[in-house]
């Protein structure tokens, strides 16, 4: 029997290169934590955990791990997680998604004593490139990043992106107080991408249901391939879809409640978020069943994309593009990393596991980012200090 000898569990920072403005605030990075799981064999599996609040919580899970088969995947899961239904209102979200971190790393562990990628353990390839949208939003200036202020600026870094990177697939926040800025902003980028192009966009729940109903008229011409989260809450979103055949999408992974209402036509979650491969994939065929798409969300290192890349390979339903802040992030914790997205898609790693090697002086950098830096306040407006910043409630 491989028993897990060493568990370790390492909270990092991963910075962008410049902030970005989102409905809520702005922000400069995200938290995540990379575990590592060895055998008694010497071998050793690769994850990454949602937050930097995984790795107190993968530790205290430590004594019940070590010294048991690191391939019984259930039975592990039942030492350290309780029962865990997707809608439920007691599900420990925190909990879960610390476990997905170490159950990515203990597929990892899995492919690599196995001698292969883990899509092929996930039942096979059905796809090795896999789509991934680049990401637009106001950015303010950091270092030598100029960011982009305006509707032009952002415009033009949208045409580089498509020049250097035959980026034709895009995402982007709608996150402007003054709601005819956003169709304007909408307006420039279908005009200078053209019709082919994919333009996706995020409002974070944020509009009210008449600013919502406002934007839709506007964003109706535009071509909108989805639009995430456009109201607070789905009866709100399903009032909405009376008025406007632009898809719809949501972080809420509550797949009865989309079934029952109609909305949305998309659930946006991750790997690690769902409690790691096996759950995953057990949701996302439900979703398949039920006729609703799913994709991935962005904001990890390369460990938590090399997750998505092989979930992706895998399961025939996650078709759309994956959401990608990749071409904003300067530095990884991975050899291979950052990502590089050409012509809007990614190659599968090559190799067993997860195909990417973790580098200790990158991670060590990370973490030393974490303790200098701080967790990272989303939450804040940077042109009024001390205020929260918010949408129109009209």
């Amino acid at each position: 029997m491989i028993t897990i000898r060493t568990i370790r569990a390492t909270p990092i920072l991963v910075p962008l290169e410049a902030p970005y403005l989102w409905s809520y605030g702005m922000l400069d990075g995200f938290t995540k934590t990379v575990v590592e799981v060895e055998t008694s064999e010497g071998v050793t599996g690769i994850g990454e955990a949602p937050s930097h609040a995984s790795a107190a919580m993968i530790a205290g899970s430590e004594e019940r791990l070590i010294g048991q088969d690191a391939l019984d995947l259930v039975g592990l899961e039942r030492r350290v997680l309780p029962s865990q239904p997707f809608c439920h209102s007691v599900t420990d979200f925190a909990a879960r998604g610390a476990w997905g971190g170490l159950e990515i790393a203990l597929w990892d562990l899995r492919g690599k004593l196995w001698n292969q990628p883990v899509a092929n353990l996930l039942g096979g390839f059905q796809r090795r490139r896999i789509p991934f949208t680049d990401y637009f939003s106001y950015r303010l200036p950091q270092g030598d990043i100029a960011g982009e202020t305006s509707i032009e600026a952002v415009v033009d870094y949208c045409l580089s992106l498509k020049e250097q990177f035959g980026t034709t697939f895009f995402e982007g926040k709608v996150s402007d107080p003054d709601l005819g800025a956003n169709i304007a902003l909408l307006q420039a980028l279908r005009s200078a991408l053209g019709p082919q192009a994919m333009l996706r966009i995020d409002s974070n729940q944020a509009f009210s249901l008449p600013s919502a109903l406002y934007l839709a008229r506007g964003f109706e011409e535009i071509g909108l391939r989805n639009w995430e989260d456009p109201t607070p809450e789905w009866r709100q979103m399903r009032k909405l879809r009376q008025h406007t055949a632009i898809p719809f999408s949501a972080h809420n992974v509550d797949l009865g409640k989309a079934v029952a209402y109609g909305v949305p036509d998309a659930l946006v979650s991750d790997v690690a978020g769902l409690g790691g491969f096996s759950a995953l994939m057990r949701f996302v065929s439900a979703c398949e069943g039920a006729g609703v798409d799913f994709w991935c969300y962005s904001g990890d290192s390369g460990l938590g994309t090399a997750a998505y890349l092989h979930a992706c390979a895998a399961h025939p339903h996650i078709r759309e593009p994956n959401q990608s802040l990749l071409r904003q992030q300067p530095f990884d914790v991975i050899t291979e990393g950052p990502f590089s997205p050409r012509d809007n898609y990614l190659d599968l790693p090559d190799g067993p596991g997860l195909g990417v090697t973790l580098d200790a002086d990158r991670l060590a950098h990370c973490a030393r980012l974490l303790n200098e830096r701080g967790v990272p306040d989303k939450y804040h407006d940077p042109d009024r200090p001390g205020v929260m910043r918010r949408m129109p409630l009209i």
